[in-house]
């Protein structure tokens, strides 16, 4: 067996005895040396050596587990050489995935000092994880996330897309919430590490994509209001399909004009926390009444477009495509983002600006965008009390065809132009 790399899974509260090297529990003259990092909570900074034997069983990450003999309880050894059945692909029905969580094998975790950098992070069992009750996040929400996805290639490789989009939006994030950020390549390393180690949670071409959380948040313990002391920076992931229960069929949206997601000097233009529990009571009423969601106007003048509670607006007319502008109470989705320079591309003309809400009356065509739903049609909107219908069935001509263009470049089937996918082997 080779390997370069392998990583310790140990129980907390223990330390090592000694800087001697660990020897398995019994002697074989196939015993090979591999170099082991361990957890922080360690002495050792420098990888130290486990003298490995006996193959015992595949992990559910598809790594082979080794009993060793060490000053750790129940340490074992995770190496980077695969067997043929434990490479494939998990067990679960991807052709029923909806929008929720699945537990996988791994999540990634790095911390830093207020002041101070992120240094290296490190792969962890995914589970739960413990915090002060006094912890920034907890207390204050003094936390941020992301949201990306990585798609399965037919021919088995995995493809990000813009990975160094969401990290450039975490970083400004982080600024506007007094928080210290992963730098851009900190960030995108830490996706791809996730997602290989979870590899075998990606489904097959077609059947979905694996959605990919990153989070930062205050850690630290902090009573009065102030910045944490502590910051983590956590990514886990899951497999998913379809965000609406609806498919890819028309969602059916109600426009909020009494409630609001958002005010000007505020921090609805960054991915805060508390930014998606303000839509909470809008949207469950909304669903209570048969709705898929809400679209939210401005708070100021209560006519304008915003944004749906968790993706952004687009209004179709002849061949203009019109979309709010980022203006600081809207989210610069990096899907909205990435349908504008495919849309322009394919000869439309589009126009960031304010969009009165009349403008739905007469519109040919409505969709939304966002990491989650990607592009979604939407079938009708209720505005104080009168429904606007929009075609007869499925997607409108434009959406399909943003969706289809968007769709396979992030598969992979068509070459991409753009520059925008990183591709994983």
């Amino acid at each position: 067996m080779q390997s370069n790399a392998v990583l310790a899974t140990l129980q907390p509260n223990y330390d090592i005895l000694s800087p001697s090297r660990f020897y398995s529990s019994s002697a074989s003259a196939a015993a090979t040396f591999l170099p082991v990092f361990y957890p922080q909570r360690t002495r050792f900074s420098a990888p130290q050596y486990l003298k490995l034997d006996k193959q015992v069983l595949p992990s559910a990450s598809g790594r082979y587990v080794h009993e060793v003999k060490s000053p750790f309880k129940n340490a074992a050894v995770l190496s980077d050489s695969y067997s043929s059945e434990a490479s494939e692909l998990a067990d679960i029905e991807w052709d029923n995935l909806g929008f929720g969580l699945l537990p996988t094998d791994y999540m990634y975790m790095m911390k830093c000092s207020q002041g101070g950098n992120f240094s290296k992070g490190e792969l962890q069992r995914f589970g739960n994880i413990e915090l002060n009750p006094s912890a920034g996040v907890l207390n204050y929400g003094q936390g941020l996330f992301e949201g990306l996805k990585a798609y399965r290639k037919e021919d088995g490789n995995i493809l990000l897309f813009r990975p160094e989009e969401n990290a450039l939006r975490m970083r400004q994030g982080a600024e506007r919430m007094c928080m210290p950020a992963p730098t851009v390549d900190q960030f995108v390393e830490a996706v791809k590490e996730t997602v290989l180690a979870n590899k075998r949670w990606v489904p097959p071409p077609g059947k979905g994509s694996l959605y990919i959380r990153p989070l930062l948040m205050g850690s630290g313990a902090v009573l009065g209001l102030a910045p944490a002391p502590e910051y983590t920076f956590l990514i886990y992931v899951s497999p998913v399909g379809n965000y609406f229960k609806e498919g890819v069929a028309p969602i059916n949206l109600i426009v909020e004009h009494e409630l609001h997601r958002a005010t000007p000097g505020g921090t609805g233009g960054v991915k805060t926390i508390g930014n998606y529990a303000a839509v909470l009571k809008a949207q469950s009423a909304a669903k209570a009444k048969g709705y898929s969601d809400v679209l939210y106007l401005d708070c100021v003048h209560k006519k304008y477009l915003e944004e749906v509670s968790s993706c952004n607006i687009f209004v179709v007319k002849g061949n203009v495509i019109s979309t709010p502008a980022i203006k600081g109470t809207i989210l610069p989705g990096i899907t909205r983002k990435s349908i504008i320079d495919v849309a322009r591309s394919q000869g439309f003309q589009v126009e960031e600006r304010f969009v009165p809400v009349d403008e739905l009356l007469d519109a040919d065509e409505v969709f939304c965008t966002g990491t989650a739903v990607v592009v979604s049609p939407v079938g009708s909107i209720t505005y104080k009390g009168k429904r606007v219908p929009y075609g007869v069935d499925g997607f409108g001509a434009v959406a399909q065809q943003l969706y289809s263009v968007l769709t396979r470049l992030q598969m992979g089937l068509i070459d991409d132009k753009m520059n925008w996918t990183v591709e994983l082997s």
